[in-house]
């Protein structure tokens, strides 16, 4: 960067750069001037022009006297005094006001000098989501283009398991085929955990909430979904945006099941019944300026629609509107509306 050295900088933070500020200015002249001139009137009026007859001896009288000869000389001082602390300030103002500009001149070119100057520890973090998001596409992509023949959810999913006498699920004796996959050896999640799972659990003592989120995590491709929402959820719930303060209006099971059949437009327009206008302006300006935030949006947009169409075949209206209720869904429904997906 290179620099002036033959200009002086003024001084930082108010510091005195010589004579000027505390020499006699005009007003402090003007003020003596009229000082001395009110002194010779008064002087005049008292000694030289003989009193009226009939006045003096009244203690009132001669108070006002008094009032009348120094306040005008008090008001005149006042002014004066005013004027030059107005004067010192208006000096200070440009001398901070050029320091300012100093500073932030020296900041842009060194900013243009240098990029990686500007917080390198933020810009590498937002690449480094980008790629992490960008690999997990790719992933996804071979996984779905490898398996194209094969259902993408489980089993269970279309169909809730009867319960044994310990709450838990009765299983078949799973397959042990060449190629099955690994997933498919799991214990299969019910409907009723899957819903569980898409809310979260309510709090540290939610054990049923964090045995069905275990269970929805030993699954891939629920999981997907899952850490999906949660890494939305964290990005809404920086702008203080919660899905426990949204009340969005009731979609009947049946606009549901349209949007899982492919209709958008019209027919499935309830689903956008969030009306929180500060979340949604919000999420919408996040969406807008925030390319990370936009990636994290449509992957988890793309997984919940995945996932629902395959949830959808085997769900009851009742399932549909216990899923509508949960954290993923109503996070699905406010950043659906911001997006388009419903249009």
């Amino acid at each position: 960067m290179v620099t002036d050295r033959n200009r002086q900088t003024p001084p930082l933070f108010g510091g005195r750069d010589g004579a000027g500020e505390n020499a006699i200015s005009a007003t402090e002249i003007v003020a003596a001037i009229l000082s001395f001139v009110w002194v010779a009137l008064v002087f005049v009026y008292l000694y030289v022009i003989p009193p009226a007859s009939g006045e003096g001896g009244n203690p009132a009288t001669t108070i006002m006297i008094f009032v009348a000869i120094f306040l005008p000389l008090a008001l005149i001082w006042v002014a004066a005094v005013a004027a030059r602390t107005s004067r010192m300030m208006k000096a200070e103002s440009a001398r901070l006001q050029a320091s300012i500009d100093a500073l932030r001149n020296a900041y842009v070119v060194q900013s243009h000098s240098n990029n990686a100057s500007l917080d390198p520890g933020l810009t590498r973090k937002i690449e480094q989501l980008v790629e992490a998001q960008r690999a997990t596409e790719e992933a996804l992509a071979m996984f779905h283009s490898v398996r194209s023949g094969e259902r993408p959810m489980h089993a269970p999913l279309a169909g809730t398991p009867v319960a044994g006498a310990a709450g838990k699920p009765h299983v078949d004796q799973p397959s042990l085929a060449l190629g099955t996959p690994a997933e498919d050896l799991g214990v299969p999640i019910s409907i009723a955990d899957f819903i569980k799972a898409m809310n979260f659990p309510e709090d540290a003592n939610d054990r049923e909430g964090f045995r069905a989120l275990r269970l929805a995590l030993a699954d891939r491709r629920i999981a997907t979904l899952i850490r999906a929402s949660e890494d939305l959820l964290t990005l809404l719930s920086q702008d203080g945006i919660y899905m426990d303060d949204l009340r969005p209006d009731r979609a009947r099971p049946e606009v549901w099941r349209r949007f899982a059949k492919g209709e958008r437009g019209k027919p499935v327009a309830a689903l956008a019944g969030v009306r929180d206008r500060s979340s949604l302006a919000l999420t919408s300006g996040r969406m807008k300026s925030d390319a990370v935030f936009r990636d994290v949006a449509h992957h988890f947009l793309r997984q919940f629609d995945r996932s629902f169409v395959e949830f959808e075949k085997g769900a009851s209206d009742q399932d549909i509107a216990a899923l509508a209720e949960t954290r993923t869904a109503r996070a699905f429904m406010l950043v659906g509306r911001v997006s388009g997906t419903f249009d």
